[in-house]
């Protein structure tokens, strides 16, 4: 797409330019994305930075339009950074740009309020698309995946005993979908950190999974929250 080929936003011709964080470790893909986005002019590269941390830092003192966000960055990966930058910027959109494909990394990054997800080595159009629907408001997965997720989230729930779990631990999952932490998930609840770690433990056995983001996908397909 050139320069000149008109707008791909649905903005007032009059507005300014949309503000566009990237948070990117590749510096070669950090190039390439400020290079791909600069020549058109509903886009300002306001910051860029190589780190999670740095990332959230970065947003907090910019506050863009935008952050495009890699998943797998040191320090902090992209979904912290998402939930940070989301909790304290929520008008502020993330476009998810990575190679990480698993449904577990894809419901991940969405359930952390990213509002939409592009895989890394497609078409600028395609991240322009994503741009463009994440500013309208709407969540955008890219064709390659999105075919993947509907099928996986059609496939029979999980061997776990989701019909076991308690009133107090679907409270819990329900906050661990929302990202909550431990400590955040004790305070919300009134409980100690030790009883949440207690009942973290009792969901992912009893849902037969190993990690909290599988803990996520289940309750997620089980229509538990």
């Amino acid at each position: 797409m050139s320069p000149d080929t008109g707008s791909f936003l649905n903005l007032p011709t009059d507005a300014p330019p949309l503000r566009v964080l990237i948070v990117e470790d590749d510096p070669m893909m950090q190039l390439g994305l400020e290079q791909s986005l600069m020549v058109h002019p509903q886009l300002e590269i306001v910051g860029q930075a190589e780190d999670g941390y740095l990332g959230v830092q970065a947003a907090l003192k910019l506050k863009p339009d935008l952050v495009v966000m890699d998943i797998g960055l040191p320090r902090l990966d992209g979904i912290a950074a998402t939930q940070q930058i989301k909790a304290a910027l929520p008008e502020t959109h993330v476009v998810m740009l990575t190679s990480h494909q698993t449904e577990t990394e894809i419901i991940a990054a969405l359930s952390s309020g990213a509002d939409a997800y592009c895989i890394k080595g497609a078409s600028v159009e395609r991240l322009l698309s994503a741009i463009a629907a994440a500013v309208d408001g709407a969540t955008y997965l890219d064709p390659q995946i999105a075919r993947r997720v509907i099928e996986n989230l059609r496939t029979p729930t999980a061997k776990g005993n989701t019909a076991n779990l308690s009133q107090r631990e679907l409270e819990v999952l329900r906050l661990m979908v929302d990202g909550l932490s431990n400590p955040e998930i004790a305070e919300k609840l009134y409980l100690s950190p030790n009883t949440v770690k207690t009942h973290v433990r009792g969901i992912m056995n009893k849902l037969a999974v190993d990690d909290r983001v599988k803990a996520a996908v289940v309750a997620l397909r089980s229509g538990l929250v």
